[in-house]
């Protein structure tokens, strides 16, 4: 059944219990729905395999709009349900997806909706520095807050409690020794047997919802480069296509190409990154110099030809911010070429070292039933027999003129992730080769058009660490209303929580870094 197909005939599953208004937007298929019908249309979707993708709400005078993205087959549905200010409450859905659980209490935090039955409303956002009637992304909250002085300490979250003989507490951070971004992480273990792991994040929340809102396009695009500066090609892609969407922007083909070189030049970099600190954390250092040293080489490249290391602003509204030179595109090519030749050796060394073996091969186990569960998307997802990938199910520019190979495991332990991750490097290098050849003269930019207020578009994308959603609608005057990102290690960080269980504590920071989730990516 193709992508259509299954819309049409979930639409008939649906009624009549359940009444849909589809709204005609050109870039997707909006459904509204009455909110008293939320978690059952949850159920529904349940039954016929959508994957829950992305929750958020937005404030619109005195109505609050409850948005939800599903996926199945490539196709996104954005279910929306309206709701009154003066109660606003409506059926939780993370009762049937575990995905929704922290999205959930996000939007509860930031905007004061009680989610009916919801498994778990402990704070989870908010920490300390609100008070409890408090809500900072209604409209009428100051983006200045109102600081008081020093926030006082969350000492009295109730963590989930173990009791038993020999069973004791390991709490890790929010303060780590390494330069790692602060989060906290509660263990209950008996001798070196991990028995369960809560997270607690939130710690660098940075208001990037609430800042984003009167924003012009270009200032939303460098916004939307610092959610995750690992991620800023992916992000501030997935914002950009999401502005353009609602303006009715069509970038010229010349800037999607480019695009798609920036998009793969950070996936390459963060890959070879990942690996060498999974190597790290098994003490292989021979490893971990190497692709450090690859990386490092990489990033100058970067820097030579694009004037940024980490290739941030080089995405803009309508197009890109730089262009590529026939020497440049040499350059790149050399590049490639040692890359791979580099890349050759040092995976022969790797592949041959059974210590390394005994430390990677099924440690950190995520079933592929836990992955479906929780969503998991790129690299953690894929590892765990999740075939999925945005630039292969919903192709966009320049990823629909070419064929994009997939890499799946489905063992699902750190090695798998390991092996996604050097299968992905190879095939972004043959992206990366594909659109240089394909470049052609041509400009780099369409003019901006001024969208209508109320516009909106989404944005999704393949970051390198997975599918990245982006919501934006517009207010008058070209201004920002409400933007929303969701980074991929929404998804992925629950999936932390399930695969260290049964692991000893020691494998801890390799399981980790494994699944090396976005802090700050998180922590809007």
């Amino acid at each position: 059944m193709n992508s259509l197909d299954w819309a049409a005939d979930f639409l008939d599953r649906l009624s009549p219990d359940i009444a849909v208004i589809q709204i005609d937007i050109p870039s997707f298929k909006l459904w509204q729905i009455e909110s008293h019908a939320w978690q059952r249309f949850a159920e529904l979707a349940m039954q016929q395999n959508l994957r829950w993708a992305a929750g958020w709400a937005e404030q619109m005078q005195n109505r609050f709009f409850i948005n939800a993205g599903f996926e199945k087959h490539g196709e996104y549905i954005l279910l929306r349900t309206i709701i009154n200010s003066s109660n606003p409450e409506l059926p939780s859905q993370a009762t049937v997806y575990p995905a929704a659980n922290r999205s959930e209490r996000h939007t509860q935090d930031m905007f004061g909706i009680k989610f009916i039955g919801h498994p778990d409303n402990r704070r989870w956002t908010r920490h300390q520095g609100w008070i409890e009637a408090n809500y900072p992304l209604r409209k009428d909250f100051p983006v200045q807050g109102a600081p008081v002085g020093i926030t006082p300490p969350d000492v009295d979250y109730p963590f989930i409690k173990s009791h038993g003989a020999g069973v004791y507490e390991i709490p890790v951070g929010p303060v780590h020794a390494g330069i790692i971004e602060p989060g906290h992480f509660r263990f209950q273990a008996v001798g070196e047997l991990i028995l369960n792991l809560e997270e607690r994040l939130g710690y660098v929340h940075k208001g990037i919802e609430k800042i984003a809102e009167g924003r012009e396009p270009e200032s939303l695009a460098r916004l939307a480069g610092r959610v995750s500066g690992d991620a800023t090609v992916g992000h501030c892609w997935a914002a950009c296509m999401a502005m353009e969407q609602a303006a009715d922007v069509k970038i010229p083909p010349r800037a999607a190409l480019i695009r798609g070189i920036l998009a793969e030049r950070e996936r390459v970099a963060n890959h070879m990154g990942d690996m060498g600190a999974i190597c790290n954390d098994v003490a292989f250092v021979f490893g971990q110099m190497q692709f450090t040293r690859l990386r490092e080489l990489w990033l100058r490249t970067n820097a030579k030809v694009f004037g940024h290391r980490l290739l941030m602003d080089k995405i803009v509204p309508g197009g890109v911010a730089c262009d590529l030179s026939d020497e440049s595109c040499a350059l790149i090519k050399k590049d490639l070429a040692e890359l791979r030749a580099e890349l050759t050796e040092v995976i022969l060394a790797l592949d041959l070292n059974t210590s390394l073996e005994d430390r990677l091969y099924t440690a950190g186990f995520l079933s592929e039933e836990t992955a479906a569960a929780f969503g998991t998307v790129g690299y953690v997802g894929r590892a765990s027999g999740q075939d999925k990938d945005v630039r292969r199910d919903a192709p966009y520019a320049p990823y629909d003129q070419v064929t994009v190979k997939v890499a799946v495991e489905n063992q699902g332990d750190i090695a798998s992730r390991f092996w996604v991750r050097y299968k992905e490097t190879g095939a972004a290098l043959r992206l990366i080769e594909n659109f240089i050849d394909r470049l052609d003269a041509g400009d780099l930019r369409t003019e901006w058009q001024v969208p209508p207020a109320g516009s909106e578009g989404l944005g999704i994308v393949e970051g390198w660490r997975g599918e990245i959603i982006s919501h934006v609608r517009f207010d008058a005057d070209n201004k920002i209303a409400r933007f929303y990102p969701r980074d991929p290690s929404q998804l992925n960080w629950p999936a932390l929580e399930k695969l260290v269980l049964n692991n000893i504590v020691p494998d801890f920071p390799v399981c980790n870094k494994s699944v090396n989730c976005s802090y700050s990516g998180n922590d809007l």
